[in-house]
């Protein structure tokens, strides 16, 4: 296990390489070197990203199988899911209605200039066209059955989080209730490859700095700032929203688990630089396990279970962004949505980010889900996609901030927290 002063040495490194790759990003935008910094900078992001994908399928299976196993009691691994499940789907029910309020507020869409919306609409048609091609949407029966696996290798290859979640869950409740002394030979090697994954984690983020450079670099060259300025407004309120609801996490872990708000922050600070500079939870999945085991005091069968389901179907920072998003489309069309719309895109974005994937640009993929629920037109997407992606990297960030604090929370109803003891 690292020392507590190398970690810190390491959330040094990771700031120093964010800041070092804005700085270069802006430089490259200025000076016109984005496809030089896309071409031979870039490679060496997707490389860390690819990285650190790999151990995701394999620390999910085995973690989730032996967290699953060490949970022992059924009624037990029933009391957690259920409570994490109803943490989930509050939390993210509140990030929307927050959104909403936000917008509602401030307006960010009111006043947009006619010649803004049509270049707007015009540079990301394109785009648009591929996220709604993307969504093509099962019934929930469909939905429901599609969580059980026909063929778990498939699952596996496939990268199918969901029904990898079911398959683990499934073996390691076989495991518990097995009497057979073979079966602790199964137990004894998901142990093993659960510390082999969370070995090879330590060694891909000794790497991250440079990881971290090439993404924020290639994300600030690509980035036209005459867009950010079209849309600062738009912007302005997302990030809002999502720096509210970062601060909102803390007061609820103090509460319901007394684990001090600092403390929770500084414990998850390594998992939220590398959300930011991933945009994938999945991807950040194994960093936030070790953060919430190592730093936060929770047990890691707990950990184990609830951050690969909130990886899968928690997406508070998303769940804000639906919000704000819906109705700035919806002001800059001038379409006035009643409480009762409102209210179905509360509903329709929680049950949306169940079954998504924590992956770069899902947000956009639910964000049709949703326009199509309360009749928005579809191509006001093409509006907010410049910024999509820099705004995909903030609620990144929130989406396993909600996580961490999930685990906090359920591992302290348990009994089981053990805050560790910090100086100062």
């Amino acid at each position: 296990m690292p020392s507590k002063r190398l970690r810190l040495e390491l959330h040094t490194q990771i700031l120093l390489g964010l800041a070092l790759g804005a700085i270069f990003g802006l430089l490259g935008n200025h000076f016109g070197w984005g496809s030089w910094i896309n071409t031979w900078i870039k490679p060496f992001g997707t490389a860390f990203i690819r990285l650190i994908s790999l151990v995701v399928v394999p620390l999910v299976l085995a973690s989730l199988i032996i967290g699953t196993a060490s949970l022992g009691d059924p009624r037990k691994l029933g009391r957690v899911g259920l409570k994490t499940i109803l943490y989930y789907l509050l939390t993210t029910a509140f990030s929307i209605a927050l959104g909403l309020f936000l917008a509602n507020l401030l307006q960010p869409g009111a006043g947009l200039p006619a010649s803004v919306k049509d270049q707007l609409l015009s540079s990301f048609s394109g785009q648009l066209d591929i996220a709604v091609s993307k969504t093509a949407r099962p019934s929930v029966a469909e939905t429901l059955l599609n969580i059980i696996p026909t063929n778990p290798a498939q699952s596996l290859a496939n990268g199918q989080m969901l029904q990898i979640i079911f398959f683990a869950i499934l073996v390691g409740v076989a495991i518990s209730l097995s009497r057979s002394e073979k079966v602790v030979y199964v137990q004894h090697f998901f142990e093993g490859l659960n510390d082999v994954m969370i070995q090879i984690v330590h060694l891909v983020i000794k790497v991250a700095p440079f990881g971290v450079f090439a993404l924020i670099a290639s994300v600030v060259a690509s980035f036209g700032f005459h867009i950010l300025v079209s849309l600062v407004k738009y912007a302005a309120v997302t990030i809002l929203g999502l720096v509210i609801l970062n601060f909102v996490y803390p007061p609820i872990v103090r509460v319901l688990a007394g684990m001090r708000a600092k403390q929770f922050l500084k414990g998850i600070q390594q998992a939220q630089l590398i959300a930011f500079s991933t945009s994938s939870s999945s991807a950040t999945l194994p960093v936030t396990i070790q953060c919430t085991t190592e730093n936060l005091g929770v047990p890691l069968d707990i950990a184990s279970f609830v951050l690969p389901l909130g990886a899968t179907i928690n997406m508070n920072g998303t769940a804000l962004y639906q919000g704000v998003s819906a109705l700035f489309i919806a002001q800059v069309y001038g379409l006035h949505l009643t409480a009762a719309d409102q209210l179905m895109i509360v509903l329709t974005a929680t049950l949306a980010a169940i079954g998504t994937a924590g992956a770069p640009g899902i947000g956009m993929l639910m964000l049709v889900i949703v326009l199509k629920q309360v009749g928005i037109p579809l191509e006001g997407i093409a509006l907010i996609l410049g910024v999509e992606r820099i705004l995909d990297m903030f609620r990144t960030v929130i989406n396993i901030t909600g996580d961490a604090s999930a685990a906090v929370v359920v591992a302290a109803s348990e009994g089981e927290l053990k805050i560790p003891e910090t100086s100062g």
